[in-house]
């Protein structure tokens, strides 16, 4: 099932998202996305991305306590497409995705995050479609956490079909994301995450 997963198909956006709740329950953890009118499969996460979301997570809540950062929720995206996106995590207020299910609006998303994973389409998924598709559909913020580069980003100011502004820093220095978010990482501890 991963492999065909893993090939490019052209359906219906409902088809797509069945098909997505029954390979989620054959693959275990296994997530599938709809962007571009194509399917691609997102590798499962390791250890390491879960403490990169775990500390993510903490700065979160303890800078802006009535914000949430959700993972594993997707996202209707692209809504000439009817696209279908699952962000390692999305910052929204506080039950921004109650009652919306597997696939919610993206109208609350303050910024969506992607952890960069060890697989072969992760130069082209995180670092130039995810960043287009997010700015397509006007989410504020895009943070990437690139741990091959040892990089973190936010694009910000979406404008169509990009992102107008991109800050780039090391990891161990500071990066400060704008408004809507407002909020400064200490990217310090990301050194110890790199594998």
């Amino acid at each position: 099932m991963t492999a065909l997963a893993d090939q490019p198909h052209i359906m219906e956006t409902e088809h797509f998202e069945e098909a997505a709740r029954i390979f989620a329950r054959l693959e275990r953890g296994a997530r599938l996305e709809f962007i571009d009118g194509k399917i691609r499969s997102k590798a499962v996460p390791d250890r390491d991305h879960g403490r990169i979301m775990e500390w993510l997570t903490r700065i979160c809540v303890q800078a802006r306590p009535e914000l949430r950062l959700h993972s594993d929720q997707g996202l209707k995206v692209q809504a000439h497409r009817g696209g279908r996106a699952r962000p390692d995590a999305e910052l929204v207020p506080s039950g921004a995705f109650a009652g919306q299910g597997a696939w919610a609006a993206f109208d609350p998303v303050l910024m969506v995050v992607e952890v960069t994973s060890h697989d072969s389409d992760t130069d082209q998924r995180d670092r130039v479609e995810k960043p287009r598709v997010y700015a397509e559909t006007g989410i504020p913020l895009y943070l990437l956490v690139d741990r091959e580069a040892c990089q973190v980003s936010v694009h910000s100011e979406p404008d169509g079909g990009r992102y107008e502004v991109m800050h780039t820093v090391s990891y161990g220095k500071k990066l400060h994301l704008p408004a809507p978010v407002g909020i400064t990482l200490e990217t310090e501890q990301l050194k110890d995450w790199v594998n």
